[in-house]
């Protein structure tokens, strides 16, 4: 067993990975190393309650900051990675060197950013991904001000909604024909478009961003209709991408990120990947999974095989988004799914969508339904498919179906 266990990547993987090691009862030693300066945070709270301001910073803290120095782990942070020397068994930090017998990278992702040439490096223009990058934004969310949201994901969409909750003007352009459109079947876009619609935002679907414009800081906006709009700031949520560089670098097999065994270990047996960093086999396939399930689960598995144990990773997916007033849940992947049944909710204004393979229940998307979600997970969780033709009937009982 490895006596010395070094992970790079201090986000919500890295932390659950040294933490599952402690708790596992390994005595060896663990060092967690961070580039940002901030011990490992929670990122889903920062487009919505740390941007509203309803979260302080240690909140965000997965950990209090003495928990570290406590377990006998070495947190590192801001201190960036420059290299692995594979052939050394150490990881490069400077001037400095840190060895391990094992090494895990944990080392998220990093947002898609708009080209300079289209105005991207404009003052005004903001990613949300970190801590800094909120704490950069913030200062520019006050009501009445004139907001552009770049992508209608579910950043996007968060961003989006705490900007009309704090009372700006909101407008969101995404070039696909809808919101939603790569994770979520139309049903599922059209309950989200109106969710926003009903509080202000201004959604354009099947419009391009052409540039971005200013002297200096962002002015205005010109679009693939040929429209111009004057904007205070813009915040960009047109997706992420892995942090794969240091593993490139070190000579690691690179397939949709860093690509791991079904015991998440990379081509290099000593060094595993977890997270959003990593792909990994799934049915066949090989995929990511950007959530912070994955994260702590990938991460937890790691810490396993590193303490001797033999099973591979099975995920059981789950995600979710706030947005207002209402919680999006979503259990499973649809990957594949041939139809839908919308079924309505247990409580008004919400509802519930269920894709289907054939007979073969994939996911289900839980608006305000928390009751529906938690049914769709136990039996995908347990690959069980209730008839599609039950679920659709509001008057069926789900808990009789499977």
């Amino acid at each position: 067993m490895a006596e010395k266990v070094v992970v790079v990547g201090a986000g919500q993987s890295g932390a659950s990975l040294v933490t599952k090691l402690r708790n596992d009862g390994f005595t060896g030693a663990i060092t967690l190393i961070g580039d940002e300066s901030v011990p490992p945070y929670q990122r889903p709270p920062l487009s919505k309650k740390y941007l509203l301001g309803e979260m302080a910073e240690e909140r965000l803290y997965l950990k209090p900051e003495a928990f570290y120095a406590e377990h006998e782990i070495t947190l590192l942070t801001g201190a960036p990675a420059a290299a692995i020397d594979r052939a050394a068994r150490e990881v490069v930090l400077g001037d400095d060197r840190i060895a391990y017998d094992a090494l895990a990278l944990t080392t998220g992702s990093r947002p898609r950013l708009l080209p300079a040439a289209i105005g991207g490096d404009l003052d005004g223009v903001y990613p949300v991904r970190t801590l800094a990058d909120v704490d950069a934004m913030a200062p520019e969310v006050q009501p009445g001000r004139r907001v552009l949201i770049i992508g209608g994901g579910y950043i996007g969409l968060e961003a989006a909604a705490v900007c009309a909750m704090k009372g700006l003007q909101v407008t969101l352009v995404e070039m696909a024909p809808r919101i939603l459109q790569r994770v979520a079947a139309p049903e599922t876009s059209d309950f989200v478009r109106a969710l926003h619609q009903g509080h202000g935002v201004e959604i354009r679907e099947g419009v391009g961003l052409e540039r971005l414009t200013g002297e200096g800081r962002i002015a205005s906006a010109a679009l693939s209709t040929g429209e111009e709009l004057e904007v205070d700031f813009a915040i960009m949520g047109i997706g992420i991408t892995p942090n794969a560089a240091l593993a490139e670098a070190a000579g690691l097999e690179i397939d949709n990120g860093i690509a791991v065994d079904g015991h998440c270990r990379t081509s290099d047996p000593a060094i595993y990947a977890a997270g959003d960093c990593a792909s990994f086999p799934y049915k066949g396939a090989r995929i990511r999974l950007e959530s912070v399930q994955n994260a702590i689960d990938q991460a937890e598995h790691v810490a396993s095989v590193i303490m001797g144990g033999q099973d591979a990773y099975l995920p059981y997916p789950w995600f979710w988004s706030d947005q207002y007033d209402a919680r999006l849940q979503i259990a499973g992947l649809n990957t594949g799914y041939d139809s839908v049944v919308v079924r309505p909710g247990h409580r008004p204004g919400g509802q519930s969508i269920w894709y289907f393979q054939g007979i073969a229940l994939l996911a289900v998307d839980a608006v305000s339904d928390p009751k529906a979600y938690m049914q769709g997970k136990r039996w995908i969780e347990a690959g069980l498919s209730p008839d599609p033709n039950a679920v659709g009937n509001p008057e069926t009982d789900l808990r009789g179906l499977c």
